[in-house]
C-alpha cells in the first residue's frame, strides 16, 4: 500500500524581538514569522528539531505592555483570583498545552504578550468551552463572527474550537478593533461588548462633552469588568508568590506540533498510533466534529511534541486503510430508515455517528457520515468537506378534519380540530444537529475533551462572548 505523503509543521513564529531562531531539522532555514516551519516526515525526524528551553513565563513578562491602573476594580479581580488557588492552578495547567503556541503568534504580530492571557478571562482554555449564546472555543467566538473571520462551522468541524485557526482569528480581530480604537483597552472591550456598542458609548460622552477613553464610557459591568480581569492575572504572572498561586513550569518549547496527512484519517486510528490518550488527542483538535479527519479540509492534527515521533514511526508500518469512513449527500428527504435501507448501512449506526434524533427526517442536500463500502472507498471529496450541512425536519402529520355538526342540534360547541387542508411548510424546523454557518455581522466538533462548562452570556455582546 502507498503511504500517504505527511509532514509535520512545527507551530513556531519567529518575532523581531524575541526570536528563538531559525527552527528546522538539520540545515537553518529563513523562516517567514507569519509561516510555520514544515518538517518532511519521509525524510526528516522529529527528533532533530530542536527549540530553547528558557522559561517562558519570563518571556511573557518581558512582553508585557499594557500598563496597570491599580483601579479599585482591578485590586478586586486581584483579590478574587488570589482568593480561588485551585481555580487558577486548573487554568494555568490547562494553558501549558497552548501558551508557547499563543505567544509565539503575538509576538510574531508585535502584540502586548497580556493579550496571550486573554483565554484565561474567556475560557479559561478550555477549548470546547461553550457559552449559553454558543459562544465556543478558547477565544470564544460566536457564530457569526466566526463566519466573519472564514472560520468553517460545518459538519466536518468547528474551526471556532480549532487551536490554530482560532487564534489567527482572534489576533486577526484584535489587531483591527486596536487599529480603529487607538488602543488596547478599548478595543478589548469591544472584543467583549461589540464594536458599535463602543462607538455609541463613545459618541454618547462625545455629546456630552466627556472623555471616550475605557475608563470613562458607561458599559455593562460584565465589560467593565473585562479588562481588570485580564490585568489581573497579568499581575499574578508578574509575581506569582505574592498571591499564593505555583505557576506551571512552561518552557519556552512548542507542546504540540501539527501534523498534515494527505489521506482521509480515522480518530481513532490516529490516537492509537500516536499513543496518546483520548483525551489529550481531544483537548488539542476539539475541532472535529465526526470520527473521520478529511485530508480535504485542510485539516492539521495536533499532537504532542515526543507523541509526534511516535506517530511517525507507527504510521511508516501501518498497511491498511487509514479511514473507514466516508459521506454522502442525501438526494431527498426521507426517514433514517428509508435513508438508511436505500445506502446499505445500518440505521441506530446512521443516527449516531450523525448525530440525528429518533423520529426526525434528513431533508434534502443534507450530507451524512456512512461506513465506507467497496463502493465508496475513496476520500471525502473538498467540496463536500468545506460545504457540508446536515437539515432535519419533524414527519409531516396530517391534521384531522373537523366534522360537520349534527343536523338540529343546537348549543353544541364546535369540535377544536385544525381546517380540512392545514397551510403547508409547518415542519421544516432545523435540529439541534444542523451544522449549518451564521449569517454574518460584520465585524466580526463538538469534539469530547471533557467536560464543557457552560459560560456566561451577555446579551449585549456582538463579537465574541466572553466567560466567567
Amino acid at each position: 500500500m502507498r503511504l500517504p505523503y505527511v509532514a509535520i509543521a512545527t507551530i513556531v513564529l519567529l518575532s523581531g524581538c524575541a526570536s528563538t531562531g531559525d527552527w528546522s531539522s538539520d540545515t537553518p532555514t529563513k523562516v517567514d514569522s507569519r509561516k510555520a516551519t514544515r518538517v518532511n516526515l519521509k525524510t526528516q525526524s522529529v527528533s532533530k528539531v530542536y527549540a530553547p528551553s528558557d522559561n517562558l513565563w519570563l518571556r511573557i513578562r518581558d512582553g508585557f505592555q499594557m500598563e496597570p491602573k491599580n483601579s479599585p476594580l482591578e485590586i478586586e479581580q486581584v483579590r478574587s483570583l488570589s482568593a480561588r488557588p485551585d481555580y487558577v492552578h486548573r487554568s494555568m495547567a490547562r494553558s501549558s498545552r497552548y501558551l508557547f503556541y499563543i505567544v509565539q503568534e503575538v509576538n510574531a504580530r508585535n502584540m502586548p504578550t497580556e493579550i496571550a492571557l486573554l483565554p484565561f478571562v474567556e475560557s479559561a482554555f478550555v477549548t470546547n468551552a461553550k457559552s449559553s449564546a454558543k459562544a465556543v472555543g478558547l477565544w470564544q467566538f460566536m457564530p457569526a463572527t466566526g463566519k466573519d473571520f472564514k472560520l468553517t462551522q460545518n459538519v466536518f468541524r468547528d474551526e471556532r474550537r480549532d487551536v490554530l485557526q482560532s487564534t489567527d482569528a482572534a489576533l486577526d480581530y484584535l489587531q483591527r478593533l486596536n487599529n480603529q480604537f487607538g488602543s488596547w483597552d478599548l478595543a478589548l472591550a469591544a472584543y467583549n461588548w461589540g464594536a458599535g456598542n463602543v462607538l455609541k458609548a463613545q459618541k454618547r460622552n462625545q455629546a456630552a462633552g466627556l472623555p471616550t477613553d475605557y475608563e470613562s464610557l458607561t458599559m455593562p459591568r460584565e465589560t467593565r469588568m473585562y479588562v481588570p480581569k485580564l490585568m489581573a492575572y497579568r499581575q499574578i504572572v508578574l509575581d506569582p508568590e505574592a498571591y499564593g498561586i505555583v505557576l506551571p513550569q512552561l518552557e519556552n518549547h512548542p507542546y504540540f506540533v501539527a501534523i498534515d496527512v494527505d489521506n482521509d484519517i480515522d480518530v481513532a486510528l490516529a490516537i492509537k498510533l500516536a499513543e496518546i490518550p483520548e483525551d489529550e488527542f481531544h483537548s488539542l483538535n476539539p475541532s472535529f466534529n465526526k470520527p473521520v479527519i478529511l485530508s480535504n479540509a485542510n485539516q492539521q492534527i495536533l499532537l504532542p511534541f515526543g507523541h509526534a515521533e511516535i506517530f511517525q514511526a507507527n504510521l511508516k508500518k501501518f498497511n491498511k486503510p487509514l479511514s473507514t469512513w466516508t459521506a454522502v449527500k442525501v438526494s431527498k428527504t426521507e426517514g433514517v430508515d428509508q435513508v438508511a435501507k436505500g445506502l446499505g448501512v445500518d440505521a441506530d449506526s446512521l443516527r449516531q455517528v450523525n448525530g440525528i434524533p429518533r423520529g426526525m427526517r434528513i431533508k434534502a442536500g443534507s450530507t451524512i457520515i456512512i461506513p465506507k463500502t467497496n463502493g465508496r472507498t475513496g476520500d471525502v471529496s473538498s467540496a463536500m468537506a468545506d460545504n457540508a450541512s446536515l437539515s432535519l425536519e419533524k414527519p409531516h402529520t396530517a391534521a384531522p378534519k373537523c366534522p360537520k355538526p349534527a343536523k338540529g342540534a343546537k348549543g353544541s360547541k364546535p369540535a377544536k380540530c385544525a381546517p380540512a387542508n392545514p397551510s403547508k411548510g409547518n415542519s421544516s424546523g432545523k435540529s439541534t444537529a444542523s451544522q449549518h454557518k451564521s449569517a454574518s455581522t460584520g465585524l466580526a466538533k463538538s469534539a469530547k475533551n471533557g467536560s464543557s462548562p457552560t459560560l456566561k452570556a451577555n446579551s449585549a455582546t456582538k463579537g465574541v462572548n466572553k466567560n466567567q
